[in-house]
């Protein structure tokens, strides 16, 4: 008797100060098959730490898994999901990230991958992490990837009744799989992501996607910062078969619902996703906003669409749309945009933009009864970046500050009276696919040292070296804003396409690179920044940046670039743009002699130096001088060459023709 009596009390001791024994009875009859529904305390629990009681519990097959309200939270380090499981969390029950934890950049407080038939519910149970701590540099590596839920190549999975907060990363993450595989089947249903560092939601790759009653809100810390963006990295991943319903994007930092799609092409599988009777309050950005690539060869193809949904009080505007116009489809029904953009007045409800340098006709877009409530006297659909609009059709209702109503056809007449087109002169882009450069006999018109732009993201040089050469070149990686970074590949390939050199640029510094050339030629330099930004800051040989897909896209460079205009030509022209939403550059086009063409200050959307030479070029060397605007933020700004081959090379660095010329 006093043993069972001190069995009790040291029970009701370990209970009562946040402990709780191993059950091994009950464990043994769940690993038998005994048992079907488990609690998660028989592993174990403890205050402290409790990873490995409940990580095991996982891991023990129950088809189903109780996990306790212990009076006091689950405090983990990262938890791996497992397959054919379905977790239920107790009402009032908290899991709780260890302080202190969570040091790799990807550490998520769970994570399912490749796993199939998986179950979480609960019944507004918490996940929480410590946002504060991750954002702070002397205690965490910089990263936007602590996720509280990451789903990666999964398939079946449901998720019900949590709230997810105070990431280092997103609510919830949708992501690849191994071997890039994409999800299959996913619902979230009744589910609250706030407070979150990066994003409440992100989606990378989904095939069938259900997200029904769920909050997105107060997302701050890196950009995006939207309540929901759908990003994915490449070309193989899907939006397909993705409906919303019922949700609610609030005061994030960002925009609500963000597509941001540049990384799917035409070859991709077309976008499907359809968001019902859903609202965006008070979003700091835009409600909606929708990119792509800016070509139609290029864009991907696909629907977005949105039915009875409420965009209301943005600070940006209600609906940003840059995509060209012949390729994908935003189409909103009985839709209403209120009270947006009001400390914007110059920037209309809906804006179709041709910003980040698109340079064909942007639009696509169906408008069918879209209510525009707007105090402010301006067009309820404009356009910024100066392109041409077209394939935008539908009606817009406007209500006034006095309650009138005007409903108007979006036929062409109208748009060309509220979106006059700039008339660009269209001139070829040059293919440089296989073209081969070398240093042209033309001297650069100056002589100052070299000031080498910085690359935004994704960019290519070319450089010229002689057989036998050693080769040797400094690159920098930087950060933008609060984006996190990882070291930086930078792939070196020869004339003939063979790899030469292979190096990595650490996140915010510098690497030395050295190759000997084994052939007289060209050289390529490739490196990608993801959201931050690179270039190269000294070479031994002449070097430029290349334009292979039209647009070089710049960030903060001050500095003078070589345009070379090879001989026959009789025209050419040089398009800069700001980002087209507040972000503008200065650029001079200066002539051989180093007289001033043309000059454009705070150029916010995109503007196009016309040349036309009374004689054909005999091989000549024209400068672009980029500076900071005078009167607008100064950040990321786009180059664009039209006529000739788009290479731009740093004065003071001898000038790169094609070897034909």
């Amino acid at each position: 008797m006093r043993r069972v009596l001190l069995s009790i009390a040291l029970l009701v001791f370990l209970t009562s100060t946040g402990f709780s024994e191993v059950n091994q009875q009950m464990i043994d009859r769940v690993a038998a098959g005994e048992v079907t529904e488990a609690k998660a305390s028989w592993w174990g629990f403890d205050e402290r730490d409790s990873t490995e009681a409940l990580q095991a519990a996982i891991n023990s097959g129950a088809p189903k898994l109780i996990v306790e309200n212990m009076g006091t939270p689950w405090i983990v380090r990262p938890i791996a999901l497992a397959s054919n499981q379905e977790i239920v969390f107790e009402e009032g029950c908290e899991l709780l990230a260890k302080r202190g934890e969570f040091k790799g950049t990807t550490d998520t407080l769970l994570s399912a991958r490749n796993v199939k038939n998986l179950v979480l519910r609960g019944n507004g149970t918490v996940l929480r992490m410590w946002r504060e701590d991750y954002a702070d540099p002397a205690l965490y590596e910089k990263a936007e990837w602590r996720h509280c839920l990451s789903i990666c190549g999964c398939t079946n999975v449901s998720v019900s009744g949590l709230v997810l907060q105070d990431s280092g990363g997103d609510g919830i993450y949708i992501g690849v799989g191994s071997g890039g595989s994409t999800n299959h089947d996913i619902a979230i249903r009744d589910v609250v992501c706030e407070r979150n560092y990066r994003q409440g939601i992100s989606v990378i790759s989904a095939n069938g996607l259900l997200i029904e009653d769920t909050v997105m809100r107060d997302t701050a810390g890196t950009p995006p910062e939207a309540g929901i963006d759908f990003e994915p990295n490449a070309p193989t991943e899907q939006l397909a078969n993705i409906v919303m319903r019922n949700c609610l994007t609030e005061n994030n930092a960002g925009s609500g619902y963000k597509f941001a799609l540049p990384y799917l092409n035409a070859q991709s599988e077309p976008i499907s996703v359809r968001i019902e009777d859903s609202r965006s309050v008070n979003d700091q950005d835009c409600a909606v906003q929708v990119a792509t690539s800016g070509t139609t060869a290029s864009a991907c193809r696909g629907l977005i669409e949105f039915e009875n949904c409420e965009f209301e009080g943005a600070l940006q505007g209600g609906v940003w749309v840059a995509k060209p116009a012949e390729q994908g489809l935003l189409r909103l029904i009985d839709c209403s945009v209120s009270d947006c953009a009001l400390e914007e007045p110059g920037r209309s409800p809906v804006t179709i933009s041709s910003r980040s340098g698109y340079f064909e006709p942007v639009g696509g877009l169906e408008l069918r009864g879209l209510v525009v409530r707007d105090p402010l006297e301006r067009t309820p659909v404009g356009e910024s970046g100066g392109m041409p609009v077209s394939n935008v059709s539908g009606t817009v209702i406007v209500v006034n500050a006095d309650g009138q109503r005007s409903e108007i056809a979006l036929t062409q007449e109208q748009l060309a009276r509220w979106m006059p087109a700039a008339s660009l002169k269209q001139l070829p882009l040059i293919d440089v696919e296989g073209m081969a450069f070398a240093p042209a006999d033309a001297q650069a018109p100056a002589t100052e040292p070299v000031s080498w732009p910085i690359i935004r993201g994704r960019g290519t040089y070319k450089l010229w070296a002689a057989q036998g050469d050693t080769v040797n070149l400094l690159v920098r990686q930087m950060q933008v804003g609060n984006y996190g970074g990882r070291p930086m590949p930078a792939i070196v390939t020869g004339p003939g396409g063979e790899e030469v050199y292979r190096g990595e640029v650490d996140f915010q510094a510098e690497a030395e690179m050295s190759f000997v050339a084994p052939e007289e030629g060209t050289y390529t330099l490739e490196g990608n920044a993801g959201g931050n930004r690179f270039g190269v800051v000294a070479c031994s040989h002449p070097i430029g940046i290349i334009g292979e897909h039209g647009t070089i896209h710049l960030i903060r460079s001050a500095c003078a670039l070589q345009v070379y205009v090879p001989a026959g030509v009789t025209e050419f022209a040089v398009r800069v743009s700001g980002e087209g939403r507040g972000e503008g550059i200065r650029a001079t086009l200066l002539d051989p002699a180093g007289e001033v063409f043309g000059e454009r200050d705070n150029q916010v959307g995109t503007h196009q130096f016309e040349v036309t030479l009374d004689q054909p070029s005999e091989g000549q060397v024209w400068t672009l001088r980029l500076d900071a605007p005078s009167a607008v933020a100064w950040e990321d700004h786009y180059v664009d060459i039209r006529g000739v081959p788009p290479i731009l090379t740093p004065v003071g660095v001898a000038p790169l023709k094609p070897v034909n010329q």
